[in-house]
């Protein structure tokens, strides 16, 4: 089990899964420019790496992450200072990375510590945990788009109730909306998430599964059903005339695991209809 060090988040690689936890229990995991720093370098680590598969990420103690860290008062928000510690790498968007990521959300989870695994791809949340879009109660509004996000991911009606309230919700309630994938016990919560990444590293192409999450977050911003339709289309019969296509079929038929050809971020022609 490999390690890196970080100071505010743990990383470990456990064999094709990458482990982020957030490491400030003392302060119930929350969240301050340098563990946003160190979360986007993790992620750029894991994702450069075609060993990773899949990305979980947890939180230290029994809190996921509370939010902002609200140390400082009324200059909590105050952007002039607050991403200084970003500015030695640009911002990884996890919608555009080819590694998946699933949130393990063990605990509470409010406001950057519930918006932030908004923008990744899996979401399993301790069915008794206190989840919240928080930010009109503390006069700011919801951010990391999560205003683009939660509409299309529960509806608008849905999306007004959480957002403009800020109220607090069960994992278990926004199980039911369609907010979090599943919710189940808290002790569950890391083993069930590293459970689906460990079959996602073991059972799936990897070029496959970056391109089939590249057209589901292309397609959330497609208006038009025919073009979408078509990348899709395109994408599929490209992804048929490769090794790993035969591969997937001759390991079914032979009932023995794969052994895939193709990374996570082997380049795919565009998709577009050519002009």
């Amino acid at each position: 089990m490999a390690t890196t060090a970080y100071e505010t988040i743990l990383l470990e690689r456990r064999g094709a899964v990458g482990l982020v936890t957030l490491n400030r229990p003392e302060r119930r995991n929350a969240y301050t420019a340098r563990m946003g720093a160190e979360l986007n370098g993790a992620f750029a680590e894991l994702e450069a790496d075609d060993a990773v598969r899949a990305i979980v990420v947890t939180g230290a103690g029994r809190d996921f992450c509370v939010g902002a860290d609200l140390e400082r008062g009324g200059d909590t928000f105050n952007r002039a200072d607050r991403f200084e510690d970003r500015a030695a790498a640009p911002a990884l968007r996890p919608w555009e990375m080819a590694t998946p990521v699933i949130a393990a959300l063990n605990g509470s989870a409010v406001g950057v510590g519930l918006t932030l695994p908004m923008q990744w791809d899996i979401r399993i949340a301790a069915a008794d945990a206190k989840l919240g879009f928080v930010f009109t109660r503390r006069g700011v509004i919801p951010e990391a788009s999560s205003t683009w996000i939660v509409p299309r991911l529960i509806g608008v009606a849905r999306a007004m109730d959480v957002l403009l309230t800020g109220r607090l919700f069960t994992g278990e309630e926004a199980a039911a909306m369609g907010l979090v994938s599943r919710a189940v016990e808290r002790e569950r919560v890391l083993p069930v998430a590293l459970e689906i990444a460990d079959d996602i590293a073991a059972n799936t192409a990897p070029v496959s599964v970056a391109l089939t999450k590249r057209l589901i977050t292309e397609g959330l911003a497609e208006p038009d059903r025919n073009a979408a339709a078509a990348r899709e289309a395109r994408a599929f019969w490209w992804s048929g005339r490769q090794a790993d296509a035969a591969e997937g079929i001759r390991a079914f038929l032979e009932k023995r695991p794969p052994e895939w050809k193709l990374s996570k971020r082997t380049p795919v022609p565009p998709l577009e209809e050519p002009s």
